[in-house]
């Protein structure tokens, strides 16, 4: 059985207090639901990490995932984190490829495949993102753009190495906009990602994968979203900020 994830995205929203009260809530929030096969992934911006870690680290039901993360062990890249320094504060699980660092950091397929060999090189879990923007959905050029993006980052990839990767499919035209793919368009995005782990990395890696939705996933369309068979959860932005959105939408994936 493939595991269900919610991951909030915190971006780079709320200092310290705020991040550290938004942590305890969704600790309070879940007390008493039932998330056995339920991985909950939160993803503060990095001045919060170490805090939010030392406030909810014994809640085992709570991940903590840094945003981003550079590709070297160390050198001369100024305001970059490095693997080793993630991990050393208990972080273990990044998000690599978002589609706003593609955007306004100029991300390269090429680069995030540096990345992702870093996290594993490093043991790290990885939220791997990818995505069309409007232009490419509209032109019908979106199965094409996820393939390129898909097989230039992580096909290079060991069968085994896909126990630590995470895929989110974010159709950037429905993140922040107001709109969302239906969820007929995720399911048909979600099924052929599978079908391309499969052949070329086989059924058993195929079915084993989770794949999350990363556009605009609310208390209102979160349970028909998340009942779609190849849809395992959502990466999770606007509505993570908030506890009481965020263990909606932990209660929709039951």
């Amino acid at each position: 059985m493939r595991t269900k994830i919610v991951a909030g995205n915190w971006k780079m929203n709320l200092d310290v207090e705020a991040s550290k009260k938004l942590a305890m809530d969704i600790s309070t929030d879940i007390q008493n639901l039932e998330t056995n096969n339920t991985r909950i992934i939160i993803a503060p911006t990095f001045t919060n990490l170490y805090p939010v870690i030392n406030l909810v680290g014994m809640d085992t039901r709570i991940e903590i995932a840094a945003q981003n993360m550079h590709q070297a062990k160390s050198g001369a890249y100024t305001g970059e984190i490095a693997a080793d320094m993630i991990q050393s504060i208990g972080v273990n699980t990044v998000i690599l490829g978002h589609s706003e660092r593609r955007t306004y950091f100029n991300e390269t397929d090429k680069a995030l495949a540096e990345k992702v060999n870093t996290a594993l090189q490093n043991r790290m879990d990885v939220i791997f993102c990818f995505g069309e923007v409007l232009e490419d959905r509209q032109q019908n050029n979106h199965f094409s753009i996820v393939e390129i993006q898909l097989k230039k980052a992580l096909f290079h990839l060991k069968p085994q190495d896909w126990k630590h990767i995470i895929l989110a499919y974010e159709p950037v035209w429905a993140i922040g906009t107001g709109e969302t793919a239906t969820p007929e368009q995720a399911q048909e995005m979600h099924a052929f990602i599978r079908n391309l782990l499969s052949a070329k990395f086989g059924e058993n890696v195929a079915q084993e994968v989770s794949i999350l939705y990363g556009g605009s996933v609310k208390p209102a369309n979160a349970k028909e979203i998340f009942s779609k068979p190849d849809v395992d959860g959502g990466l999770i932005g606007g509505a993570a900020l908030h506890s009481q959105d965020f263990t909606a939408l932990i209660q929709a994936i039951q």
